[in-house]
Formats: C-alpha cells, sequence, structure tokens
C-alpha cells in the first residue's frame, strides 16, 4: 500500500491517548483476590472476609485502576467501547510464571482471560484488534507488552516473546542482516496477536501468512500448563493456536523463520481503469513469481468519476539492479502512468508510517473503524467487485482505502487459516477510516454484513480481523467447515473451562 496520503474531510485535531505503559500509575490499585460470593475484585482493605480467594503471589502486577481497565476495554476499532466491556483486572506480567499463576487462578475462580495485544507507535498504544476480538468483559486482561523481548536472532530463526512487535523485531534483524521473510503492512503489531490471527502482507504469495513462517511456539494452555508446540510436536495444539483467534492458549514465545535481508526495493505502482485488466495482470505476474512483493488496491479515479485499480509490486535486491523492464514485460499498455521508485528495504518495510502520522494528524486514526477482511475466490472476484464499486463511495472509505490482491492458497499450511476452495484467492480488506464525526458508522457496518453475506455464497472466507456484526455459531460454523469439528475438540481439551478470548464469539 502507497504512503500518499488521500483527500479526505474532516481534519479536526487529533486527541490525547495518553497511556502509563512503563509502569504502574501513582493511583493504581492492586487487588489481593476474587471475592467468590459478589463475583468482584477486592483490594485489601476490602479482604477481611472469607469469601476472598486470594491471589497468588506475583513479579508483575494485577491491576484494577480505573485508569487502566478503561484503557484495556478499548480497541483501535472503537465499536465496543463502553463500560460493559471493561475487563475486572489488568495483569501486567514480570514473567511467564505469572500467566501460568494467573491461568491456574482463573480456572479455579471461572474468570474469563484474554491477552491484549497493545500494539501501535508513540503514545498511541492499544488493542488492535478492531470489533472487540480482544474484549474480556469482567476477566482478566493480560498486557502483552510484559512479554516484549527479542530472546535471540540466529541464522535461520529469531526466538522473541510474544509482545514484542514486528517492528522491533526487523529493526533487530536488519542490524546483523536479516529480516523475517513475511511483515504486515503495519509493523506495530505484537507477533502474539498477528499469528494467532493469521497474518498477511504483501510477500504472502511467496511465503504463506505469517503464522507460516512461525517453526515452534511455546504456549499457555487453559489447563494451566507451559508448553512447546511445533507443527510435528503437539501438532493438535500448534495447528489449533496458530489462526486459532486465541482460543486454546495464550502464546508467550514463538520462533520465526529469518532470510538474508535484500538492500533496496524497486517498488513498481501501475494503474488500470478496469477490474477486468487489472485481474490478467495480477493474475499473470502471481503466476510467474517475477516479484517479491505483491499488493493491490481499489481506490478513486483522481477525477471522482468512479473507480479504478493499482498494483503495486516490489523486486528486492543488494547490489545490481533488476532489469525493469524485463519485470514490465507481457503487461497491460499501462506504463505511461506507471511510478517506479527505488528505496531502501527498511523504508518500503516502514512505509506507513507517513500514512499514520497524516492519519493521525487529520483525526481519522481516533475514529471507529468498521473494517472488513475476507478471502475470495478468484473465479468469483470480478462479480463481486462489481458489486463493491457500486456499494462503496470516496466518503465510505474517508481517510482509509481498499486492498485487494491475489495469492496462492497452497502458501497457507494452517489449518484454521480458512480459504476459499480454488488455487488462487483475492485478499479484499477493506480499511475503512471514516471521516471524523461520520453518522453512518452502523449504516457501514450493516453493509459488511450484506457484503459479507454476498461474499460467504460466492465461496468466500472471513480473515478474522474484520467487523461483521451479528455473527452467530451457525455463521463461524460455516466458516470454519469441516474444521469447525475439530477445533471445538481443540478447545474442549486444550481449554476445558472455557477461559480464553470471549471477544472472538466462537463459542458460547
Amino acid at each position: 500500500m502507497s504512503s500518499t496520503p488521500r483527500t479526505a474531510t474532516g481534519t479536526a485535531a487529533a486527541p490525547s491517548r495518553r497511556r502509563v505503559l512503563g509502569g504502574i500509575a501513582a493511583t493504581a490499585v492492586a487487588v489481593v483476590g476474587w471475592n467468590t460470593v459478589d463475583q468482584s475484585w477486592a483490594t485489601a482493605a476490602e479482604a477481611s472476609g472469607a469469601a476472598v480467594v486470594p491471589v497468588p503471589a506475583l513479579t508483575g502486577t494485577l491491576e484494577t485502576s480505573p485508569s487502566v481497565v478503561e484503557a484495556f476495554g478499548k480497541d483501535f476499532g472503537h465499536l465496543w467501547d463502553g463500560a460493559g466491556n471493561k475487563p475486572w483486572a489488568v495483569l501486567r506480567p514480570g514473567n511467564v510464571d505469572d500467566i501460568v499463576k494467573i491461568v491456574n487462578y482463573a480456572r479455579a475462580n471461572g474468570i474469563k482471560v484474554a491477552v491484549n495485544g497493545q500494539g501501535g507507535s508513540g503514545t498511541d498504544i492499544e488493542s488492535h484488534s478492531v470489533y472487540g476480538q480482544a474484549r474480556v468483559p469482567g476477566g482478566i486482561s493480560i498486557d502483552a507488552r510484559g512479554m516484549s523481548k527479542i530472546i535471540s536472532i540466529g541464522a535461520n530463526c529469531a526466538v522473541v516473546e510474544a509482545g514484542v512487535t514486528w517492528a522491533q523485531l526487523t529493526d533487530a534483524c536488519l542490524q546483523v542482516g536479516k529480516t523475517p521473510p513475511a511483515l504486515p503492512d503495519y509493523l506495530y503489531l505484537s507477533i502474539g496477536g498477528t499469528i494467532s490471527i493469521g497474518g498477511i502482507g504483501g510477500t504472502v504469495a511467496k511465503y504463506g501468512l505469517l503464522c507460516d513462517t512461525v517453526r515452534s511456539i511455546d504456549i499457555v494452555t487453559g489447563e494451566g500448563k507451559l508448553v512447546t508446540a511445533t507443527a510435528t510436536s503437539r501438532p493438535e495444539l500448534f495447528n489449533a493456536a496458530l489462526s486459532g483467534g486465541g482460543q486454546v492458549g495464550i502464546i508467550v514465545r514463538a520462533e520465526v523463520a529469518v532470510v538474508p535481508a535484500p538492500k533496496r526495493s524497486v517498488i513498481f505502482t501501475l494503474y488500470y481503469a478496469d477490474v477486468e485488466t487489472y485481474l490478467q495482470d495480477a493474475e499473470k505476474v502471481l503466476a510467474d513469481g517475477r516479484f517479491q512483493v505483491q499488493a493491490g488496491e481499489m481506490l478513486q479515479k483522481p477525477d471522482g468519476s468512479g473507480w479504478r485499480y493499482k498494483m503495486e509490486v516490489g523486486a528486492n535486491y543488494s547490489t545490481t539492479p533488476p532489469d525493469r523492464a524485463k519485470l514490465l514485460s507481457g503487461l497491460q499498455d499501462v506504463r505511461a502512468d506507471a511510478v517506479i521508485e527505488d528505496v531502501t528495504y527498511r523504508e518500503y518495510m516502514f512505509r506507513l508510517d507517513a500514512y499514520e502520522a497524516y492519519l493521525k494528524e487529520s483525526g481519522h486514526w481516533y475514529a471507529p473503524k468498521p473494517w472488513l477482511s475476507m478471502f475470495l475466490p478468484a473465479s468469483k472476484t470480478k462479480t463481486f467487485m462489481k458489486r463493491v464499486e457500486q456499494e462503496l463511495t470516496a466518503d465510505s472509505l474517508g481517510g482509509g482505502f481498499l486492498l485487494f490482491s491475489p495469492f496462492l492458497t497452497s502458501q497457507v499450511k494452517r489449518p484454521l487459516a480458512m480459504m476459499p476452495g480454488e488455487s488462487v484467492a483475492y485478499l479484499f480488506d477493506l480499511l475503512r477510516f471514516p471521516n471524523p464525526g461520520d453518522p453512518n458508522i452502523q449504516a457501514m457496518l450493516d453493509q459488511n454484513r450484506r457484503l459479507y453475506d454476498l461474499a460467504v455464497s460466492m465461496g468466500a472466507k472471513r480473515y478474522l480481523v474484520g467487523a461483521v456484526p451479528n455473527m452467530t455459531q451457525a455463521d463461524w460454523r460455516t466458516h470454519f467447515g469441516n474444521r469447525w469439528t475439530g477445533f471445538v475438540n481443540a478447545k474442549k481439551k486444550f481449554d476445558p473451562a472455557n477461559l480464553f478470548t470471549p471477544g472472538q464469539g466462537f463459542f458460547a
């Protein structure tokens, strides 16, 4: 996705988003136990009664101050903000043992638990779920920032705690000439959070989802056990944790692949007047693998008269620049409008930094975000996009964008990352940043539901970050298809008390 700011209305100043992250606020109140009678947390002043079950001794802190629980009751989407979605307490873990203890404590007392990724940059740190997926009303929210150490970077892999962001890992890897092979477009997301839902970026055609680059995980299951899982050792747990939406455990550490980092990237931005010619070229370069990065976008024509399409593809190198004419050979006659840039590899990986700054300055960053993320079967993509062209307007996007590009489903290995039943699928990522104060948020959510139902009827699958209202368990059964029973069995086996991540809404 290009970092070029788009014209958008509404430029209200961004509100302050202060968060206490580096330690415990002066007004923080530590709890000492759970009151089993009134089902609430008790402070030391309230803990004289026999009904209070003491919190185990922790290296970190369990907090219930209003400012802390309010911050952890919100997310990036701001569609579920409100008193009813606040946790009762926030664990800032000092080590993995704290998480094991809290999970055992929660299981014994019937308390729900969810990890909160706390991603972002600067002072804008929050859960980057967009539809309440990380919420845990009345439960314990675990601050992933308590797990943010890079353990090691080797020749072929890096070992990181789950709260490390892709930005942190990328910069640390580049210092030793390495890079994660697959990265999200926005790097300030926790590694544990992204691999729990899959994780996607412009290299999916080459490396699959981000979770496909994970070699092993250390995970605390709902039985309060810390175990290591790989594709060959505890594969049932490994496959249920990666792209399983946080249902079977808390990932605390991951071993992810790294590869030699290129020095530079040549980025080609090609524009198409209609979806048909875009699809032809997009699938051509996908099939022959001439680029290392492939992304795309549906965007307004410069004169506002309708929609056009953009293909953004990149060729990496370290010494000899690639032959640009050869890379563009056989494509449609779109070179007159082509934009070609030669940038450092890091500049391209962090290309959204400038766009993030623009969205914050304009106020779009802080508005509600009714996103819709799906995987479309290639055979139905043109028909679906024609409908989308009719449905959307420039105001539908605000300061946002619609990412749209193909990939090979064979590259996606984790079974719960549900894909259409075709060899080629398209990422459809409607990332709305509505204009501040836009009154049409509910209409956008309703539109999401209509588009989702249409796409599912064509064989599409959800990507778990989106905002689709009124999802039922029947909808989720349809989504997971013949893998639903196995997912249910894994949930019962590894989280028998149904503690984890209720905000996903998979299980009653």
